[in-house]
């Protein structure tokens, strides 16, 4: 799988696309809302820049994609008006993969700065707005030339598939059966995934403490893993949902068994001890806050309850949001024949494992402020 080419969310804004099914991403961003004022506050306060760059990493495309840079500007604002300072020039860039509906970005960006004249507190605030296409598992900017990375649904994508998922010893395919950490996945499996993670969080992390000026700081959420037991994570549970889609209908001839064994997305999520202890090795990074969020798989749902009120809608609403970001690699992979059929089994399966249990989407959401260390020269 070439991840830069095939890793992106449905683009347009029709029905299954992910600007109109990005709701439950959307309510992630707003979970961490306290998180990215404590980090801006404190940055603006002890900086005080005259010009301030801000990159939001895997921005992908929809309105969503605009709700960190108001929010900033927002707070630098308030911040400014209540300490009568001059507010800074604030350069944005909107980063994610080349194959993103950056189209869709620009579009919207004309209705977004003429309802921000409306707003004083961002209407004062000089901005400027650019999209920067590439793999944030690479260099984007200058040596310090940053001052606040923010990333919201994104660091669970890996770099690649692990090697050795395609072949193993006496195994065609090592991860059979499964497209992610399944209950019948080896443990060699777990370790490829595990360390996948690893190097690839420890790489972003050397990466964006060289673009970081000093006393930057760093806000990140993406999808973790609450329950210890890697098997019974609550991904696990989603992707293997998927998996039984699929396996479904490899069983009725629909989909080639083989062409099912070999898709392995390129994904994992970490628990919080996991992710700690890749910033705790690198030591570039005081963590300033870690936390782990928890919402219902409907992005329709706000409830607390134990209980789902309509799981066959859930499962409807939940297929869609997951349709939106899967889309593209199921079809490229598998072709776009299967797509419909694919999703509409996947709703069903969702709906029928809500009736056993109620599980949760985990976010794990660090802010992360640079040390004062020398730089690193070789990535």
């Amino acid at each position: 799988m070439k991840v830069e080419k095939l890793l992106h969310m449905a683009g347009g804004a029709g029905d299954c696309s992910y600007a109109a099914n990005s709701k439950i991403q959307e309510k992630a961003i707003l979970k961490v809302k306290p998180i990215l004022e404590e980090a801006i506050v404190e940055l603006h306060k002890n900086l005080h820049p005259k010009k301030m760059v801000v990159a939001d990493l895997g921005c992908s495309s929809g309105p969503n994609t605009f709700l960190v840079l108001t929010e900033v500007m927002k707070i630098i604002g308030r911040q400014c008006r209540q300490l009568v300072l001059q507010p800074p020039e604030m350069q944005f860039f909107l980063n994610d993969l080349p194959g993103n509906d950056f189209n869709n970005i620009f579009q919207l960006l004309d209705s977004l700065e003429e309802s921000m004249r409306t707003d004083n507190n961002i209407s004062s605030v000089p901005h400027f707005v650019a999209g920067l296409p590439g793999s944030f598992y690479g260099r984007l900017f200058r040596s310090q030339s940053v001052h606040f990375f923010h990333s919201s649904n994104s660091l669970h994508w890996i770099s690649q598939v692990p090697e050795g998922l395609e072949s193993n010893g006496n195994y065609v395919y090592l991860n059979k059966g499964n497209i992610y950490i399944g209950k019948t996945s080896p443990p060699l499996v777990v370790k490829f995934y595990q360390d996948q993670f690893k190097r690839d969080f420890s790489l972003f992390l050397k990466l964006r403490f060289n673009e970081l000026v000093p006393g930057g700081q760093m806000v990140l959420a993406f999808s973790g893993r609450k329950k210890s037991d890697i098997y019974n994570g609550e991904l696990s549970t989603i992707w293997g949902l998927v998996s039984e889609s699929l396996n479904s209908m490899v069983l009725e001839g629909l989909v080639k068994e083989e062409t099912f064994d070999s898709f392995n997305p390129p994904f994992y999520a970490p628990s919080m001890e996991e992710a700690k202890a890749v910033v705790d090795e690198q030591g570039l990074f005081e963590i300033k806050d870690i936390q782990m969020f928890e919402s219902n798989w409907d992005p329709y749902d706000d409830s607390d309850e134990d209980v789902v009120s309509d799981n066959i809608k859930t499962g409807e609403n939940y297929a869609m949001c997951i349709r939106s970001v899967l889309e593209p690699m199921i079809a490229s992979h598998f072709g776009a024949a299967i797509v419909d059929e694919l999703f509409s089994r996947f709703a069903m399966n969702v709906a029928n494992h809500l009736l056993k249990e109620n599980t949760k989407l985990p976010i794990l959401a660090l802010r992360l402020k640079k040390k004062e260390q020398i730089l690193f020269t070789n990535v």
